[in-house]
């Protein structure tokens, strides 16, 4: 039997779908949809091995509707159109039951290819169900994604993983036949990172020379964790190197943010991952200590998204140098939080009437936009007057950094409003 237990034991109905109650559970979202026969074209975002393409061939049988497939790491544009065209003698105009087309990993289509979904999807020619485990804000064009219902699955929980186990164990026609005791599976399921494939096919690893075996955290650890030691992407060691980077980069020592970059290079993680975490780092760590950074950051974003490996390192090294040796402040970090915790306790207090827009006569009448004083009528472009609502007048929110460009900013703050920003 060469078929993988994973896919021995994929289920087949939503009934024996493990998890993600929130969509498939009695009352959920695509329950419902199946039920009523409305399949609209989705995107299934989530983490590896929780099952979305198995999720896709169920909603396609239950729906009873064709069901066609592609990968985009192996299709191009011309594969989209052919499917597509197979799609619509199948399905035909208009139909109610027009074809799924399946695409894995969909994040990894180009502009191109995605454009080449539009027309189909628009017309009804198809219902798009793309599965990825990147956001889709920024790997599917606006376009596409505008036309798509967008569906989180949750990463399985120790109840699902374990209910895995004894699936596999009661129902899979091989496994069935052994007498396997699961009396630990802490190891187990801490090696498998939650991602359900993985967890099958290392029990099946682990089951495979014996007829009556015992699972304990000894035993997995054995013979699992020694070919274990390798960058996982989506497990614990993927947050882990990532917050030692940044934190690295926010510690200012170059040498340590290089190193960890190169265990994320070496282990394949995504660039545009990095470039994104740069992106945050420049502004929460840096901040306008040094605005320039967030220009690079920016920058090093839309390059690695062009260049790719293994080009796109040295860019990325460019940038983590950068970052770790710009001056630090999370002065605007800090002053959004004040912000909204200000927002959170006071609620939607009223906006003062001279900072009101007042396009109508009525509201003019009304006083909207009175005494508001314009700026620029003033000498340096400045004259002082309340912004904040009458509750919340003189609250200090934003403070500067201590740090040669802020400074800057203090005394001008300093000399405009006196006592109102007097640090």
């Amino acid at each position: 039997m060469n078929e993988p237990l994973a896919e021995r034991i994929r289920p087949k109905t939503l009934d024996d779908y493990i998890s993600q109650q929130h969509l498939v559970g009695k009352n959920g979202v695509l329950t419902n949809l199946i039920q009523q026969g409305v399949i609209p074209s989705l995107i299934l975002w989530g983490p590896p091995g929780i099952g979305k393409t198995t999720l896709a061939n169920i909603i396609a049988t239950e729906s009873k509707r064709p069901f066609y497939t592609l990968s985009a790491i192996s299709s191009g544009v011309k594969d989209v159109r052919d499917v597509i065209e197979k799609a619509k003698k199948s399905g035909g105009l208009f139909s109610t039951k027009n074809p799924i087309l399946f695409i894995d990993e969909i994040h990894r289509f180009s502009k191109s290819q995605q454009d080449s979904l539009l027309g189909a999807v628009e017309k009804g020619w198809i219902t798009l169900i793309g599965a990825t485990t990147e956001n889709p804000s920024f790997e599917v064009i606006p376009a596409l994604l505008s036309r798509c219902q967008v569906y989180i699955l949750n990463s399985f929980d120790k109840t699902d993983l374990i209910a895995l186990l004894h699936r596999a164990i009661e129902k899979d026609e091989l496994l069935s036949t052994k007498k396997i005791i699961l009396k630990e599976t802490d190891a187990l399921l801490q090696v498998s990172s939650g991602d359900a494939r993985k967890l099958l096919n290392i029990f099946e690893l682990l089951v495979s020379t014996d007829d009556e075996i015992e699972i304990t955290n000894k035993l997995v650890l054995e013979k699992i964790q020694k070919n274990t030691v390798r960058y996982d992407k989506t497990g614990e060691q993927h947050y882990d190197i990532i917050s030692a980077f940044i934190k690295s980069i926010r510690g200012s020592d170059p040498n340590a943010a290089v190193y960890w970059l190169a265990r994320m290079i070496e282990g394949g993680e995504d660039v545009k991952f990095i470039a994104r975490r740069l992106l945050i780092s420049a502004s929460e760590d840096i901040g306008n200590a040094n605005p320039t950074a967030l220009i690079l950051a920016n920058n090093t974003f839309q390059a690695v998204s062009t260049i790719g490996y293994p080009e796109s390192r040295i860019i990325l090294s460019q940038c983590a140098v950068y970052l770790a040796n710009s001056p630090k402040s999370n002065a605007s970090y800090v002053a959004i939080g004040k912000a909204q915790n200000l927002v959170q306790k006071t609620g939607d207090l009223s906006i003062p009437l001279h900072l009101r827009n007042a396009p109508t006569k009525l509201m003019k009448d009304l006083n909207y936009g009175k005494n508001y004083k314009y700026s620029h009528d003033y000498p340096d472009s400045f004259v002082e007057q309340e912004f904040l609502p009458d509750e919340i007048s003189g609250t200090k929110i934003y403070e500067p950094g201590q740090n040669a460009r802020e400074n800057q900013f203090r005394e001008i703050l300093q000399k405009r409003w006196k006592k109102k920003y007097d640090y």
